[in-house]
């Protein structure tokens, strides 16, 4: 998980730097540890609920997803929203780290669920 961030985090600064608005390093660094410490944490929490809760933990991933866009409006839409506007550069600051995460989230777990499914008796 973490060096699939660091790769799309390197390949998102070098292009970021090639437009003239560009969003400073610190906002990137900001959006890429706190998306990835949230799937971390998704991935922590269903490992963590696969014996008691093992047929639900599809539903649990969709809310926990869920849950982590809501952290986008109380952690990062204030201060893109500061100007009055809200640039495209600001949102794809936030949803590309979202969707890489959720997209290698999604690989691990689907890994993780068919093995649970291959240990049934």
């Amino acid at each position: 998980m973490v060096f699939v961030a660091l790769i799309a985090f390197v390949a998102h600064l070098l292009l970021n730097n090639l437009f003239i608005e560009s969003i400073t390093v610190n906002q990137l660094i900001y959006s890429y540890v706190v998306n990835v410490i949230l799937a971390c944490g998704v991935i922590i929490l269903l490992f963590a609920l696969r014996n008691k809760l093992k047929d639900q933990l599809g539903f649990i991933f969709m809310a926990a997803s869920m849950l982590k866009f809501v952290f986008f409006f109380f952690l990062f839409f204030p201060q893109y929203k500061a100007d009055g506007v809200l640039t495209r550069l600001e949102f794809l600051t936030f949803f590309i780290p979202y969707v890489i995460c959720l997209i290698t989230e999604s690989v691990i777990l689907s890994k993780f669920l068919n093995r649970l499914d291959n240990l049934k008796p």
